[in-house]
């Protein structure tokens, strides 16, 4: 599927903090890793599929064993499906990481997006930029690294809460501030779109299911 998409978006979280936090120090505790109360620790499977298929090893063997792959739980992938056109020559060059800083540690939730129930406020976001050859191909190093990226958010997140401010390393000129307001309008059309839709989608299957039965 030679898609020639730019992006590929991942959270290795996998799911809100609220419900990961708890098993996540759980996991921590059992394993001897650090129990992280500002994000919960990662998950590499998914990760290590995209690198392997369309990293910029890919074509270096970089899925390892068979019982490597057995090493990871979320891993679940045979080496001849493949999800891109190799020959296609699309590669990640870059990895984003992302960390997100919310007023009052209360992140938006989904129903505060929906209904639009939340007060404006301002989320603070904070970007990295690393190569992707930096990231080992062996399920092992992958996951360290992956857990070390977070373990620096906990300590960047921790500060931020008391500060205000994300640490800087000698670079506040790096540091741009830009403001995103919401287009209430144009939330008030998409809103009413979906709500016709649906209504149109239950009108039609309600007259299909009369039609048969």
């Amino acid at each position: 599927m030679p898609l020639s998409r730019q992006f590929m978006v991942l959270f290795p979280e996998g799911g809100f903090l609220h419900k990961r936090r708890e098993v996540s120090q759980r996991f921590a505790e059992k394993n001897n890793l650090p129990k992280l109360e500002y994000v919960s620790l990662p998950r590499v499977g998914a990760m290590k599929v995209i690198m392997e298929e369309i990293g910029p090893r890919r074509n270096e063997g970089a899925g390892t064993s068979k019982d490597e792959s057995r090493k990871d739980d979320n891993f679940n992938q045979s080496k001849h499906k493949m999800i891109v056109d190799n020959n296609v020559g699309d590669t990640i060059e870059w990895i984003l990481d992302v960390t997100i800083a919310y007023p009052d540690r209360i992140p938006i939730h989904l129903q505060d997006v929906v209904c639009g129930t939340r007060p404006p406020c301002t989320t603070h976001l904070h970007y990295r930029l690393y190569p992707s050859t930096e990231v080992p191909t062996d399920t092992e190093g992958m996951t360290q690294w992956l857990y070390d990226r977070f373990i620096e958010k906990e300590k960047m997140l921790e500060e931020f809460y008391k500060t205000g401010k994300f640490p800087s390393k000698g670079n506040p000129s790096g540091s741009v501030v830009r403001q995103v307001r919401q287009d209430n309008l144009r939330y008030l059309i998409l809103h009413s779109f979906f709500i016709a839709s649906t209504f149109i989608q239950y009108k039609f299957f309600s007259l299909l299911f009369s039609y048969f039965w």
